[in-house]
């Protein structure tokens, strides 16, 4: 393949690559798209109480990686299901750990 037969696919590519976001921001005024503002959750300041209720699994340090990947995973779904404010994520948190973890924790407190 020839050095001019490279810069000619690249041209081409260059310039079906426009093309194709061209089409793509002439479809800007579609009325089938969603054109409304986005709701964005708002975090809600939440009770210890209603984050036990989401029954979040305990960790209590002696089921090794797969278990903390485990909690790490269940914990984060039950603080993106329910809007919870950053400052209350840790302190929340904290309450689910026992035994071992939370020794742990404790001594770094």
């Amino acid at each position: 393949m020839t050095h001019a037969t490279i810069r000619k696919l690249v041209v081409d590519s260059v310039a079906a690559t426009l093309k194709a976001q061209a089409a793509t921001l002439a479809n800007t005024d579609n009325t089938n798209r969603n054109s409304g503002p986005r709701e964005t959750p708002v975090a809600r300041k939440c009770t210890y109480k209603e984050f036990m209720s989401c029954q979040p699994f305990y960790f209590n340090g002696t089921k090794g990686a797969i278990g903390l990947i485990c909690w790490f995973e269940r914990t984060e779904s039950v603080f993106s299901r329910s809007n919870y404010v950053e400052k209350n994520k840790v302190k929340f948190t904290i309450g689910t750990l026992t035994e071992e973890a939370l020794f742990w924790w404790n001594s770094f407190a």
